[in-house]
């Protein structure tokens, strides 16, 4: 049974956004409640790129929503991609461990599985407006998409 709620983003660029995701979950005065997905199991940072999809898979399984936040660099971050493992021979374009080479970053893997898996997503904009121009292209058409905030005026 799906309980779970999953944040992906470029967590070098935005992590100030899903600590406030944090906060904001922890507070009584936001109506926000959700159970982190990431909190299931977690991959060490080195681990093998296909090691840590298959532990994002798992916690994607067990999700009932995605959130993905986006800042300035999320369409273009390629973190995740075979091409940048140890393991990854760009001679024969082969995984020298024998795996599946996968050319797409975390973020587009778990866009296309929470799509696939018809998971409720929700883009949050780590800005005061929504610019789809930020956003992955797979996933742009898809959920609801909200800025995270709000401009003070006056």
């Amino acid at each position: 049974m799906r309980t779970k709620t999953y944040i992906a983003a470029d967590w070098s660029g935005d992590i100030d956004a899903v600590e406030q995701l944090h906060k904001w979950n922890k507070s009584y005065y936001w109506s926000l409640s959700f159970s982190d997905a990431h909190d299931i199991t977690q991959a060490r940072d080195t681990s093998l790129n296909c090691s840590i999809k298959s532990s994002l898979r798992v916690r994607l399984e067990a999700s009932k929503r995605f959130i993905l936040i986006v800042g300035n660099q999320t369409k273009t971050v390629k973190s995740g991609s075979c091409q940048y493992c140890p393991s990854y021979n760009s001679w024969t374009y082969s995984c020298a461990r024998g795996g599946h080479v996968d050319y797409r970053s975390y973020i587009e893997f778990e866009c296309e599985k929470a799509i696939k898996d018809n998971i409720e997503i929700i883009v949050l904009y780590n800005a005061a407006t929504i610019d789809k121009n930020k956003c992955p292209d797979i996933i742009k058409n898809y959920g609801k998409h909200v800025a995270m905030c709000y401009r003070k005026d006056g």
